[in-house]
């Protein structure tokens, strides 16, 4: 599966050439897919929820997230000539290959912004060459998105961007759907420079590379015209950095969480969008190697295509983990992370040296995502405990993406392919049930309530109406341990996994002692023991390329039955990217006792770590 034989693969990712290095060898491969005189890109025969021919202007139009920073900081391109000419047949009404009136809600709009943006920074190559009446035909055609809806989350901003552009060169634009969609905006605002992505929404990457990254795009282009929203979204911006710093790993990788993973290395776009900007919160050094570390973690990845084309996934191509707006030009919002080449050569920032991430609490409690973040020593891997939310989108596996236990940059999370079992649901870091005769499981989808503690966080979900399920996540890394107090009136079959490990077939060692299980591979160690309830350990070998990271691996999971009534399950979960030992794995694990209503959890070292009184 890993072929690593293009040029890209081998790149340093130290200096400013090197980075505009990479952007060229994403963006050369490209040049046969082409289409209708260069007004779109056609790299695949997939499709998404929209029409293929919007999906071939989002593809060609994603790749300027690259190409404009690219060309502000100095970068040459013939690419130019290309846009100068989609430009003029896309938005001339005449032309057979006009891009369209758009509709509310209209993928378009998304895509148009990055014309905005060029437009602001770079109007020599997309501006100036068009005569007046091609001026007025691009200006009309970027003036409907202020006649028709947009999605109430960070779908606001690209209007805003791309009004802000047209303002920058002079044309007609929309000062008052401009204050009127920052307005909005300031609805989501939840605290401590986090938002949600609409009201009640959740609070995923989308704050990071959606609201965050263009409210800083508009605030170091409007510095002066709009001053103090400017100042307040950088010291917005730079209060999320000391949370959103957390989920990265010492190696580069981030915390997989939420839809639109396939937009990879726009996991780092903030940190480009915080330095393009100007935010001050950390040093330059950190910033850079935030940023070049993701990016080369990313380069060790099979993400492309052997002729160069990005792929639609997480850490290799998968059509099972993609979201229904996921076209195969989808991926190249990647590019956004690529903003810091708008750094003119001179600017420190790439002549200072990379620095590590600076020193970090090993358990750090975010309230606003819901989340507890445990780390290692060795930063190696990173866990999100996972409080969950109240309401859920309608979004391809939801439940999978934002319901999870717990969220790991090692083991990554799996995604079901279908519904019959537990090898197609693949519940990895999860409780599945379902009813003793029917094999058709359910796992957390939403929660009634939740709280986020320092060392620990609480869900109540209900699976059925009549099956009431409190869940306590006692945070810790490696071990983690899982109380869940279950009121039933159905007879249910239960399915609790461990994390997910990646596997190469009849590699892996097993070992059980009948109440536990442990898996060793090259890729590290899962293991799982009950400290409660009546369940047996056994092995799954999911279906394949359910993992966002790995396409095979093993679940170690707890096996049981539940009767009418009150019950206490309680496990301990491990997971290593080290491979442990079975008698030091059963040595080192966490301890129980239940005294009359009272649970105690000790650590290996027979500490209290947690007490939990139960009341039914």
């Amino acid at each position: 599966m890993r072929n690593f034989n293009l040029p890209i693969y081998n790149s340093k990712l130290e200096t400013k050439e090197d980075l505009q290095k990479v952007l060229r060898q994403i963006l050369n491969p490209l040049s046969k897919y082409y289409i209708n005189n260069y007004t779109g890109l056609h790299l695949a025969n997939t499709s998404a929820s929209y029409a293929d021919n919007i999906a071939y202007i989002e593809g060609l139009l994603r790749l300027l997230w690259g190409l404009v920073p690219y060309s502000y900081g100095g970068g040459k391109s013939d690419l130019w000539n290309i846009y100068v000419e989609s430009i003029k047949r896309g938005t001339n009404p005449e032309c057979e290959e006009f891009w369209g009136q758009i509709k509310d809600f209209d993928q378009r709009i998304v895509e148009m912004a990055v014309l905005g943006f060029a437009l602001a920074l770079v109007p020599d190559k997309i501006w100036i060459p068009l005569s007046e009446r091609e001026r007025h035909n691009f200006n009309k055609w970027l003036l409907q998105v202020n006649e028709h809806k947009v999605y109430e989350c960070n779908w606001l901003l690209f209007r805003v961007i791309i009004n802000t552009g047209l303002m920058k060169v002079g044309a007609e634009y929309n000062a008052d759907k401009i204050k009127e969609d920052l307005d909005k905006i300031e609805e989501f605002y939840i605290g401590d420079g986090w938002y949600s992505d609409g009201k009640d929404g959740y609070s995923d990457y989308y704050i990071s590379f959606g609201i965050h990254y263009f409210s800083l795009i508009y605030a170091k282009l409007m510095e002066n015209e709009d001053m103090d929203r400017s100042i307040l979204f950088k010291k917005r911006a730079a209060e999320f950095a000391k949370d959103f710093i957390y989920w990265f790993s010492e190696d580069g990788s981030a915390i997989p969480y939420g839809r639109s993973l396939t937009y990879r290395f726009a996991q780092s776009a903030f940190w480009s969008a915080l330095v393009f900007a100007g935010v001050d919160v950390y040093s330059l050094g950190i910033a850079k190697g935030l940023i070049l570390r993701n990016l080369r973690w990313w380069l060790k990845q099979p993400i492309f295509e052997s002729d160069g084309r990005l792929t639609i996934g997480y850490v290799y191509p998968n059509l099972i983990m993609a979201e229904e707006y996921n076209s195969p030009g989808s991926p190249y919002w990647s590019l956004l992370s690529f903003l810091i080449l708008c750094l003119k050569d001179n600017h420190p920032f790439w002549t200072v040296s990379e620095k590590p991430l600076p020193l970090l609490d090993l358990v750090f409690p975010q309230e606003k995502p819901h989340f507890v973040i445990c780390r290692n020593k060795e930063n190696s891997n990173v866990l999100a405990f996972n409080a969950g939310y109240k309401m859920i989108n309608d979004h391809i596996n939801a439940a999978a993406k934002y319901e999870k236990f717990v969220y790991s940059t090692a083991f990554g999370f799996s995604i079901p392919r279908g519904e019959w079992g537990i090898s197609q649901g693949a519940f990895d870091s999860t409780l599945a049930l379902c009813e003793s005769d029917d094999n058709i499981y359910r796992t957390k989808r939403n929660c009634i309530e939740y709280k986020v503690c320092d060392n620990y966080v609480y869900t109540r979900w209900k699976p059925w109406n009549n099956v009431d399920v409190k869940t306590w996540l006692v945070c810790g890394n490696p071990w983690h341990i899982r109380i869940h107090v279950i009121t039933t009136d159905r007879i249910l079959n239960t399915a609790e996994g461990g994390f997910a490990l990646g596997i190469e077939y009849d590699k892996e060692i097993i070992n059980t002692d009948g109440n536990s299980i442990l898996i060793n591979s090259q890729y590290g160690t899962s293991g799982i023991i009950n400290l409660n309830g009546e369940r047996e350990p056994k092995i799954i070998f999911p279906s394949p390329n359910t993992n966002i990271i790995h396409s095979h691996t093993s679940i170690p999971m707890l096996i049981g039955k539940l009767d009418l009534g009150v019950h206490i399950l309680v496990s301990a979960v491990y997971g290593n990217i080290e491979k442990t030992n079975f008698e030091n794995f059963i040595t080192n694990a966490p301890s129980l006792k239940i005294i009359n209503k009272k649970i105690i959890i000790y650590d290996e070292n027979k500490n209290r770590i947690f007490e939990l009184f139960i009341r039914e």
